[in-house]
C-alpha cells in the first residue's frame, strides 16, 4: 500500500492543473453516476451525506488557496 501512495504522490508532483481538473471532472461524473444508482427512498440522505462531505473537503482545500491567492493579486513572489 506504501508504493501504491508514493506511486500516486509521484504522479500528482508530475500534473498541471489541466491533468488535476480531469481528474476532478472523472470524479464529479463518478460521483453522478452513483448518485443515479441510490433509490429514491435514500435519495435524501445521499445528499445530504454528499453536502457534509464537500463542505468538510471544501472548507481546508480553500484555506489553503487563500495565501497563494493573496500573494498573487499583491504580485509578491515568496
Amino acid at each position: 500500500m506504501k508504493r501504491l501512495l508514493e506511486a500516486g504522490n509521484a504522479c500528482i508532483a508530475e500534473m498541471d492543473w489541466r491533468d488535476m481538473a480531469l481528474v476532478k471532472f472523472c470524479l464529479c461524473a463518478m460521483g453522478m453516476l452513483l448518485g443515479l444508482a441510490v433509490p429514491k427512498r435514500g435519495r435524501k440522505w445521499a445528499a445530504l451525506g454528499a453536502a457534509v462531505l464537500f463542505v468538510a473537503a471544501y472548507i481546508p482545500l480553500v484555506l489553503r488557496f487563500l495565501p497563494h491567492l493573496g500573494r498573487a493579486l499583491s504580485g509578491r513572489e515568496d
